[in-house]
């Protein structure tokens, strides 16, 4: 039987100082307590913008501006294969309300591979911390 194929996005929101948002998955779901990029799936006729602006209100309550694609990939797990595109983003209304996560924090882009990130997501810290190392 064919492996689902989840398209999922991610937003790499960074604050005034270049600190990028992560968010640590709730236990009892798939990658328990692994880091990501907030966001989640794209729903049936929608652009992948318009799901990463409906994931960040419905898990942060957070109203977004998207800027930049970083990347896309694609992960082979257990459970499906997931296709993650990920986007640069400011938050332009809202407090961060965890309704989805278990943590957050606010990361130096230098230090962000030390957290136990999701799989799909390690190709974008990558580039990021590339980027922000340009931009120093």
């Amino acid at each position: 039987m064919a492996k689902k194929y989840i398209r999922v996005v991610g937003a790499v929101i960074e604050d005034d100082n270049n600190f990028i948002l992560c968010a640590q998955r709730p236990e009892g779901k798939n990658l328990a307590l692994k880091w990501e990029f907030p966001g989640g799936k794209i729903e049936e006729g929608e652009t992948p913008d318009e799901a990463l602006k409906r994931e960040l209100v419905e898990e942060m309550t957070l109203d977004i501006s998207i800027g930049e694609k970083i990347t896309t990939t694609e992960y082979e797990y257990d459970f499906g294969i997931v296709e993650l595109t990920t986007y640069y983003a400011k938050i332009l209304a809202g407090e961060i309300e965890l309704l989805e996560h278990v943590q957050m924090k606010w990361v130096d882009p230098a230090e962000i591979d030390k957290l136990d990130w999701a799989p799909a997501d390690i190709p974008a810290i990558g580039i990021i911390k590339r980027k922000s190392g340009n931009r120093v």
